[in-house]
């Protein structure tokens, strides 16, 4: 079962999950990196251009989800090294300091909360979220064009996408386009009709919503939110 919460952590998620069998926790794209904590171990979720399904692995999870673009600066690392990409934390830090993290969390009677605690020390000492990645992920997440969004705040397009690369991992257009469907995902799931979906969530068309969704989560519309084909 999965399970999150708002965290401490300004825009960040909590959560928790017990796959019912193994590839059962389908991960769709959402611009955002998670650190995670699993079977013992800590690593961290890049950002991800495509559904991501876990293969033969079972057992609990717990992960903090950041806000999109936050996570380069508390982990030191830009976010496109990690695209499409689950690493060890101890390949991003030192291994003794990872280890004595890992004993943290594992002898944690709650170990999403300790991993909170983790982000939390994190955050206090690196350097406030830059406004400006913000104010992408809000303009794109209303539809904005990019061309549109690069002038409303003042920097080029090739200053948008090089921020954008180190910030979210891809493009302010792949970002724009993810984005895009989880606004249509919440739509449909509150029971919009597929073509007034479409045409909220800005696609040309339905067909368009559907090809995006299938690109992108791997199965279609219908099929991911458990009605059928």
């Amino acid at each position: 079962m999965y399970v999150e919460r708002a965290s401490r952590l300004p825009g960040a998620v909590v959560w928790t999950n017990t796959p019912s069998r193994p590839g059962a926790a389908r991960v769709l794209p959402d611009g955002c990196m998670d650190l995670l904590w699993h079977d013992g171990r800590l690593m961290v979720a890049g950002p991800d251009t495509r559904a991501y399904l876990p293969d033969g692995v079972t057992g609990p999870w717990a992960g903090v989800r950041f806000y999109p673009g936050t996570a380069p600066a508390l982990l030191g690392v830009p976010a496109h090294e990690l695209r499409d990409r689950r690493v060890e934390l101890a390949d991003l830090w030192p291994a003794p300091q990872v280890r004595r993290m890992s004993d943290r969390v594992n002898a944690a009677p709650d170990p999403a909360n300790a991993l909170e605690e983790l982000a939390l020390r994190q955050a206090a000492g690196a350097e406030p979220p830059d406004p400006l990645l913000r104010q992408i992920v809000t303009a794109l997440d209303a539809g904005r064009p990019v061309a549109a969004t690069a002038d409303e705040l003042g920097v080029s397009a090739r200053r948008l996408h090089r921020r954008s690369l180190s910030a979210f991992g891809y493009g302010p257009k792949t970002l724009a386009r993810i984005l895009r469907l989880h606004r249509a995902l919440a739509l449909a799931r509150a029971g919009v009709p597929f073509a007034e979906t479409a045409a909220r969530a800005g696609y040309a068309d339905q067909a368009h919503l559907a090809r995006d969704v299938r690109e992108l989560a791997g199965l279609p519309l219908g099929e991911l939110l458990g009605r059928g084909g």
